[in-house]
């Protein structure tokens, strides 16, 4: 059956039948229709451009869509202000503690991320990839809180004998 621009129908993919519905007879796996509607053959090969990008997995809303705006995304609220309220404590001289603040925000990012199912804009990225970056900045954070001068509560020994060793002696 000959298309509107002399090209065959019936070749490829999908053909008509002659039966009285007009039904779409499919010989090979199909995907979306195109621009006319007619089944499209699937192809395995990834676009050379992409058009759009999928909601990361835990990307729905966290409540119901009737609820306020600040209820439907409370998980990424309690990191972010959690965040301010270190940022506050740091600035206020509290360096240590707002720091510590910081760090175990992060941390409760990433165990929001892991057991509740829909997160909102907590969701970044995969599940996997979040939580692998919240726990490695929150830990990294926490930690070098902990080592801060003066006083440290936190001494890696190796640490010291690596910061001798690049600075050198000097004296000599």
């Amino acid at each position: 059956m000959a298309g509107a621009d002399g090209t065959d129908d019936t070749a490829g993919a999908v053909g008509t039948s002659g039966a009285a519905g007009g039904e779409i007879e499919v010989r090979d796996p199909i995907s979306v229709p195109d621009t006319d509607g007619r089944p499209v053959r699937a192809t395995r090969r990834f676009p050379m451009f992409t058009k759009d990008t999928a909601r990361p997995e835990g990307g729905g809303r966290a409540a119901p869509r009737e609820a306020p705006a600040p209820v439907r995304q409370w998980p990424i609220l309690v990191v972010l202000c959690t965040v301010g309220l270190g940022l506050l404590l740091t600035a206020l001289d509290a360096f240590r503690l707002g720091t510590i603040l910081i760090g175990a925000a992060l941390l409760a990012g990433a165990a929001l991320r892991w057991t509740v199912p829909d997160v909102g804009m907590l969701a970044v990225r995969s599940r996997f990839t979040d939580m692998v970056t919240y726990i490695a900045l929150g830990t990294a954070i926490v930690l070098l809180a902990l080592m801060a001068q003066p006083r440290p509560l936190l001494e890696i020994p190796f640490l010291k004998d690596t910061l001798h060793f690049t600075v050198g002696d000097e004296a000599g």
